[in-house]
């Protein structure tokens, strides 16, 4: 049984039947929660979460701890830990910003992932991104090539609903978000996207992606060549608010 579940239903007054109307779920699918510990889709657990008056990571702990892929979870754990996020991608929407059906699209995207897996991934990377809505996130700044708002990933009502999404997100005063244009030439974003991550007592971590499986790196001299590469782009960048400008125009064209 979930006993942080049960706490909650009681200490609230809320019944199995009363929080799966407020969630718009069948009452069996809460009973299931409660009784089996199934973990609920990640737009279903901030609902419940909310009506309950809970944090969600109070009732479900650790949950994109267990769904995550095992080579991840190293650098999920610097992520989690974080006090500032710089990110840099040059293909696709940072993870940590991506909405449901915009990942969804990603990694259905190539037939690579079995569909089967599809599900589980879409819903740990949007349990990923509980972080940023925590009382005290980490400061995230998301740098974007231009075209990443400009590639039609899941068809344009996907795109349209992503960069709207990216848009406001850029109002919260924990998210800067930068768009290097389109007219910029070589740069230091064509080798490849990275985040940096620093932690409370200030050491500073690295992630890189393949198509493979990603990797963390903490070596002073790879530190070193990362962050001489966030300086480069960051300077190439629009500033915030030129940017969220572009981002918002460049929504309206996907129609």
């Amino acid at each position: 049984m979930n006993d942080a579940l049960r706490v909650a239903l009681r200490d609230t007054g809320h019944t199995i039947e009363s929080l799966a109307e407020r969630v718009g779920v069948d009452p069996k699918t809460v009973s299931r929660w409660l009784l089996e510990d199934r973990i609920p889709h990640a737009r279903h657990r901030l609902t419940a979460a909310d009506t309950l008056q809970k944090n969600v990571s109070d009732i479900w702990p650790d949950i994109s701890r267990r769904r995550a892929l095992v080579w991840f979870r190293p650098w999920q754990e610097i992520e989690r830990e974080a006090t500032t996020l710089r990110s840099f991608e040059s293909l696709v929407v940072p993870g940590l910003l991506q909405t449901e059906a915009y990942a969804r699209a990603v990694l259905t995207g190539g037939g690579l992932i079995p569909r089967s897996e599809v599900a589980r991934l879409v819903d740990h990377r949007m349990s990923r991104q509980l972080i940023l809505h925590r009382e005290e996130p980490p400061l995230l700044t998301a740098v974007l090539d231009e075209a990443v708002l400009r590639r039609p990933v899941g068809g344009p009502a996907t795109m349209r609903e992503q960069l709207l999404a990216l848009a406001e997100a850029s109002t919260r005063p924990h998210i800067r978000i930068h768009v290097v244009p389109s007219t910029v030439g070589e740069y230091a974003g064509v080798n490849g996207p990275f985040v940096l991550a620093t932690a409370p007592d200030h050491r500073i971590a690295g992630y890189l992606d393949n198509q493979l499986h990603g990797q963390v790196v903490s070596e002073q001299a790879d530190i070193a060549a990362i962050l001489a590469a966030w300086e480069n782009v960051r300077g190439e960048t629009l500033s915030h608010w030129q940017s969220v400008d572009l981002i918002r125009e460049v929504a309206e064209s996907w129609q």
